[in-house]
């Protein structure tokens, strides 16, 4: 069952009509199944990001149609747009995104806050959240007071609170060291393995694409090639490893 459907999706930036405007998607179709993880990956100004922006509402497209849950999300309006991104999608940035004036728990639990849930339902979830990716003994400490990885962590477990339909990932482990990288993506993984949640992420970071279960690559606004995993991941990072090198992109080591 798919989750989210992008039909003939195009970005043009500046006036359409002129000869300096920039086509950074080129009618792309795109489909994500419930429980599948993706990653999108591509060289610099592919398209990438620009697309992820469209599939999760925070970018309207020049033409085409994005469905979500049997939900046309570039037709909404602004305000039913910011309502349903809170409650039915998640987000995980590579900045994390936490506030210095909140806890941990507080952090984590702040969309469910903003819908008015109820207080026992917030910190049971909190709790279980928490408990699963390891950091439920830091739920009273700041985010300066602990590691780059426990703050991403963290972000995960915020983006799931409200059980969103989708989460989506945008460079996730991009400031973290190689230990906190493997940490987060283990979460993921977790997520997608024990949750069976939706994932979609852009990286340029091999070893993060080698967690999920496909690859798309986008070029030059376009899709131009997938992969998708059935080894073992150091099979798959290789296998990443040689369609980058056909698309083009940066390298990384497992």
């Amino acid at each position: 069952m798919n989750v989210l459907e992008a039909k003939q999706l195009t970005k043009i930036y500046g006036d359409v009509e002129s000869e300096n405007a920039t086509k950074a998607l080129a009618g792309v179709d795109f489909k994500v199944e419930e429980g599948e993880f993706v990653a999108i990956m591509g060289p610099s100004g592919s398209g990438k990001s620009t697309l992820v922006s469209i599939l999760s509402g925070i970018t309207e497209p020049t033409t085409g149609s994005v469905v979500i849950k049997g939900k046309r999300i570039d037709q909404m309006n602004r305000f039913d747009m910011a309502l349903f991104r809170r409650r039915s999608l998640g987000f995980v940035f590579q900045e994390f995104n936490l506030l210095d004036s909140l806890t941990i728990k507080e952090n984590i639990i702040l969309p469910m806050v903003l819908d008015k849930k109820d207080g026992s339902a917030m910190d049971q979830k909190a709790a279980e959240v928490m408990k699963l990716f390891e950091i439920d003994h830091i739920g009273d400490k700041y985010p300066y007071e602990i590691s780059g990885g426990q703050q991403q962590r963290a972000a995960v477990c915020r983006s799931l609170v409200n059980d969103p339909v989708m989460v989506f990932a945008d460079e996730p482990t991009g400031n973290l060291d190689s230990k906190s990288a493997n940490a987060v993506m283990n979460c993921f993984k977790k997520m997608n393995d024990e949750k069976n949640t939706t994932i979609l992420m852009v990286t340029h970071d091999v070893f993060a694409a080698s967690f999920c279960k496909k690859v798309i690559f986008i070029k030059d606004g376009k899709i131009c090639l997938e992969v998708a995993s059935n080894g073992t991941r150091k099979e798959f990072f290789h296998r990443i490893l040689d369609c980058q090198a056909v698309v083009g992109g940066e390298n990384n080591d497992l």
